[in-house]
C-alpha cells in the first residue's frame, strides 16, 4: 500500500436492520437523515458484504474480526478472550475466558441482558461480593465496563468450550431453557446460581442501588474461548494505528492485531456516548498512524432494546457527529480512504443480531483505477441502495485488502 495513505474505518454497530412498517416499510438507515454517509455512497463505492460467515453465530466478535481483515473461520476462538486481552488479563496456555454479564431476570425470564445498563462501579461491587462465595480456586472474576465483565477459568480441563447462549439473544424468554450445556456446564450453572443468591442477600449490593444505576439479579456466563493467535496488521499490510471504542471487544481485537487503544472520556457504549470526542481522537491518532478503527456501540444497544426512536437517533448522531467531523478532518491529507459500515444487523423487531449481509461504503480521495469498481456508487447509504449497486463481497474480511489495494 501507499505508506502515505491514511485509513479511517467507521463502524456503526448494529445499524443495519429490516424494513419496518411504521417507517413506510423502510429500514432505519433508509429513513434516518444521514447526509454524510449518503454523500460517501454517491462519491465512493457501495455494496453488501457478508461479515458473518455462513454457519457461524452472528456476533459482534465474528463480524468485527471480518472488518479488521481477519477471516473468523481461521481466527475466531471465542468472544471473551478478545475482551480479556484488552483488559490486560494474562491468559496462559489452557486457560479459558468467559463473558460474565450482569443481567436482570424476572420470574425466571430474561428481562434485560444489561441489568438496566448497570454502572461499572456497581458491577465491580457485585463481583467483589461474589468472589468469596465461589468454591473454586481456579475461577477468577474481572470487572469491565458496565455489564460486560470477564471470568477466567484457569487450567480449563476440557477439549471443547462449554456451550452457552448470549443473553441478548433470549430477551423475554425463560432463562432456564438457555443455561450452559456440555462439559463444565455444572460449574458455570453453579456460579450463576450463587450469583443470584449473593445479589439478593448482600447488604452492600442492596445499598448500591442508592449510588449506582442498575437492576442486577444475576450473573450470566457465555462467550467462552481460548486466547487467539493472530498475525498483526503491521506484519500483514504495514499498518500501525489505533482503536477507538467504549467496549473491550473492539480494543481486544485491535490489540490482537497489533494496534493500540485510545481512551475517550465519556465513551459509554450507549446513546449518550461522546461522539465528538471519538471523532477528534481519530483525527489526532492519524497524525501518528496510518489506520484508525472507530466503533460506536449505540445503534446496536438500541436494537437490542427494541427502541426504534433511539436507534434512529443513534444512526443520525453517528452520521452528524462522527462521519461528518471525520471527513472534515481528513481534508488535511491528500491520500486517504474511508470505510463506513455496520458490523451486523440488529433489527429492532428481533432485538438480537442476524447474519444478513450489511451495506458498506468505501471512499478513496484519489479514486480507484479498477474497472470492476466503476459505477458501483449508490444514491444513498442503506441496505436497499447497497444491494442495487450489484457489488457483493462474500468474504467480508476482504474489505480491508480492497481498501489498501484499491481494487477487488
Amino acid at each position: 500500500m501507499n505508506k502515505e495513505m491514511k485509513i479511517a474505518i467507521l463502524i456503526g454497530d448494529g445499524m443495519a436492520d429490516r424494513p419496518i412498517e411504521s417507517l413506510g416499510n423502510r429500514t432505519p438507515l433508509e429513513y434516518a437523515d444521514t447526509p454524510n454517509m449518503d454523500a460517501l455512497a454517491r462519491k465512493g463505492i457501495c455494496g453488501l458484504a457478508r461479515t458473518v460467515p455462513i454457519g457461524m453465530q452472528p456476533g459482534s466478535d465474528t463480524a468485527n474480526l471480518s472488518i479488521f481483515g481477519y477471516d473468523p473461520r481461521e481466527s475466531y476462538s471465542g468472544r471473551a478472550p478478545l475482551e480479556a486481552i484488552n483488559m490486560g488479563i494474562d491468559m496462559g496456555k489452557g486457560d479459558a475466558a468467559f463473558r460474565c454479564n450482569i443481567v436482570s431476570l424476572e420470574g425466571g425470564v430474561m428481562k434485560d441482558f444489561s441489568a438496566g445498563h448497570i454502572d461499572s462501579g456497581y458491577s465491580r461491587l457485585i463481583l467483589e461480593e461474589l468472589a468469596p462465595h465461589l468454591p473454586y480456586d481456579f475461577i477468577e472474576l474481572y470487572p469491565g465496563v458496565s455489564y460486560r465483565n470477564i471470568m477466567i477459568w484457569r487450567r480449563y480441563p476440557y477439549l471443547e468450550i462449554t456451550g452457552s447462549t448470549p443473553p441478548h439473544d433470549i430477551h423475554g424468554e425463560e432463562a432456564a431453557k438457555h443455561l450452559p450445556n456440555g462439559d463444565g456446564a455444572d460449574i458455570l450453572r453453579k456460579i450463576m446460581e450463587i450469583s443470584e443468591r449473593v445479589i439478593r442477600d448482600s447488604e452492600k449490593i442492596r445499598r448500591g442501588k442508592e449510588s449506582y444505576r442498575g437492576e442486577p439479579t444475576s450473573a450470566w456466563l457465555w462467550g467462552g474461548g481460548w486466547k487467539p493467535k493472530m498475525k498483526g496488521l503491521r506484519e500483514r499490510y504495514g499498518l500501525h494505528g489505533y482503536t477507538i471504542s467504549a467496549v473491550d471487544l473492539i480494543h481486544g481485537i485491535g490489540r490482537a492485531a497489533g494496534l493500540e487503544s485510545i481512551p475517550v472520556e465519556g465513551a459509554t457504549g450507549y446513546i449518550d456516548t461522546n461522539y465528538e470526542g471519538k471523532a477528534a481522537a481519530l483525527i489526532k491518532g492519524l497524525k501518528k498512524a496510518n489506520i484508525v478503527f472507530l466503533h460506536v456501540e449505540s445503534p446496536d444497544e438500541s436494537g437490542h432494546e427494541g427502541n426504534l426512536e433511539h436507534k434512529l437517533k443513534a444512526i443520525e448522531d453517528f452520521d452528524k457527529r462522527v462521519v461528518g467531523p471525520v471527513m472534515d478532518g481528513l481534508q488535511q491529507y491528500r491520500d486517504y480512504a474511508v470505510l463506513v459500515m455496520p458490523d451486523h444487523p440488529t433489527p429492532v423487531a428481533k432485538r438480537t443480531h442476524t447474519p444478513d449481509p450489511v451495506p458498506f461504503c468505501i471512499y478513496w480521495s484519489t479514486g480507484t483505477g479498477d474497472p470492476a469498481l466503476a459505477g458501483r456508487s449508490a444514491g444513498g447509504f442503506s441496505e436497499k441502495a447497497a444491494a442495487e449497486s450489484g457489488l457483493f463481497i462474500e468474504d467480508g474480511h476482504r474489505l480491508l485488502r480492497i481498501m489498501i489495494r484499491k481494487k477487488l
